[in-house]
């Protein structure tokens, strides 16, 4: 299995994509007006505590103030280490209003919420989690091997017992650390130490609220997050960042300085590997099956919904082996369109009813070894009888969709609009309350252009009669701004 990693780079913009065998798999967008603010470390201070909800609103200099639960909130022992038995939860033990806290963000803000903050701070590396406040140890359980888990968790622990130059802390193992060496964990260790060390150094004199750290631009978070043996390629369009990746290799990761390459093609590098078609298909609803079958998904603001069906494809045997067929094809599409689009929250998938339990079953295991090459952490459950499954994907920023698109003016992001004819009817019953309230010689309607055409041909009895019953002439004028919803009506 081949990847390549591709990073378009423009002066307001920077994209990242992910492609597998040719197929894109995930893209990231970082605009430099909106760019990802989750990772980052601020000082900021409780503006508002909320004991019902057990959490406190923290102003950190953005637009909304951040989400900080307490269970976000350790209590810390008297060398400000967290405490381990920490049973009890109540949101007034822990802050107050005005306290100043150091603060992570964990999620973005979306839509009309700000941001998701914890106190459980941390730094990330190559090959490590620091966790300044803590004294855990852990190590990804991505990595399958019992020995080398035990063995990079011996390592870790080891260095932190016996070596001089590490301090307290704690530090989690992430899966591309498999076969490192004690030496470049140690060297991990070094520099997220001291990276936390300068950036707090001055914090007494730092002004509240303001940010202490930002975490390392998209190229190179992407860098730091994605590679890993079976990543063949990496290929940069702009040479400063092309410069900037081959310093932060060639120091941190050398393994990987031979497999970045500088794209200079006429052709944009996006367009080379078909990823602009694909980002265009991901925001449409529906997703077409090689079969014939296609996939309906509808995002909402409390989940996300998806709908199997088979379309044109009509099999060869019977009606079940279509079915069957059909989910299996969909199960596999629908873990890559959850990366494509970077859908989290509470999804919720209608396969097509299977009859046969193996069926069920069989699909059950497609989707979850499908969804195994997913980052983001998933959990779901068994396909039901009636042929559903639930499943949530953590979220951590918006969608593609949410990133990339807004509401439409004239629906207000329904997706639908009212029809001319339920305008019409609007109109007659607003002329009417209109007519009744106010002394007028005539009723002005201003309206989009498919409404006053059916005022004039399907509705022109209907304007005719009300006419006569307010006693009052009714004067059409079209006004090409408005929307089909829109319009206004004026006693003159």
């Amino acid at each position: 299995m081949s990847e390549e990693l591709l990073i378009n780079v423009t002066p307001n913009e920077t994209r990242v994509a992910l492609v597998e065998n040719g197929v894109l798999q995930e893209v990231q967008i970082e605009r430099q007006r909106s760019s990802s603010i989750v990772g980052n470390v601020y000082r900021g201070k409780v503006n508002r505590v909320l004991p019902g909800m057990q959490a406190a609103f923290v102003d950190i200099g953005l637009d909304r103030a951040g989400f900080l639960h307490a269970s976000d909130i350790p209590q810390l022992d008297g060398e400000g280490m967290e405490l381990i038995d920490d049973a009890e939860l109540d949101i007034h033990t822990r802050v107050h209003e005005g306290k100043t806290l150091l603060v992570q963000v964990v999620k973005a803000p979306m839509g009309t919420k700000g941001a998701r903050l914890t106190t459980h701070l941390s730094l990330s590396s190559r090959y490590l989690v620091y966790m300044p406040n803590n004294s855990h140890i852990g190590v990804s359980q991505r990595i399958e091997s019992e020995e080398e888990r035990q063995r990079l968790r011996d390592i870790v622990t080891d260095i932190c017992s016996n070596d001089e130059q590490v301090s307290s802390g704690g530090y989690i193992v992430r899966t591309i650390a498999e076969g490192a060496s004690r030496d470049e964990l140690l060297s991990d260790m070094l520099f997220l130490q001291k990276l936390w060390i300068d950036r707090t150094a001055d914090l007494t004199e730092k002004k509240v609220p303001s940010l202490v750290y930002r975490d390392m631009s998209l190229a190179l978070r992407s860098l730091r997050d994605m590679s890993h043996p079976n990543l063949e390629k990496i290929r940069i369009d702009s040479r400063e960042t092309y410069e900037k990746i081959i310093e932060f290799t060639n120091r941190y990761s050398p393994e990987l300085s031979n497999r970045v390459f500088l794209y200079q093609g006429q052709r944009p590098l996006f367009d080379l590997y078909s990823v602009e078609d694909e980002i265009e298909k991901a925001l449409h609803k529906r997703v077409d099956l090689k079969s014939g079958g296609y996939l309906i998904i509808e995002q909402t603001e409390a989940m996300t919904t998806v709908d199997v069906n088979t379309g044109t494809y009509v099999g060869t045997r019977k009606l079940e082996e279509t079915i069957f067929k059909t989910n299996l094809e969909a199960a596999s599409s629908l873990a890559r369109q959850l990366r494509l689009r970077n859908l989290g929250g509470i999804i919720i998938v209608d396969f097509i009813d299977m009859v046969e339990p193996e069926h069920r079953r069989q699909v059950q295991r497609t989707f979850e070894k499908a969804l195994e090459k997913d980052r983001a952490r998933t959990s779901l459950t068994a396909v039901s009888d009636l042929g559903l499954i639930e499943m949530t994907r953590k979220r951590i920023r918006e969608s593609l969709g949410q990133s990339l698109c807004e509401p439409c003016p004239h629906c207000q992001g329904r997706g639908q609009l009212k029809s001319a004819e339920t305008i019409c009817l609007e109109i007659f019953r607003e002329i009417t309350r209109e007519s009744r309230q106010f002394e007028c010689e005539k009723i002005l309607v201003l309206a989009s252009q498919p409404v006053i055409d059916r005022l004039l041909d399907e509705e022109s009895d209907n304007v005719a009669e009300l006419e006569t019953f307010i006693g009052h002439p009714i004067q059409l004028q079209v006004e090409l701004l408005y929307g089909q919803e829109q319009y206004d009506i004026i006693p003159a």
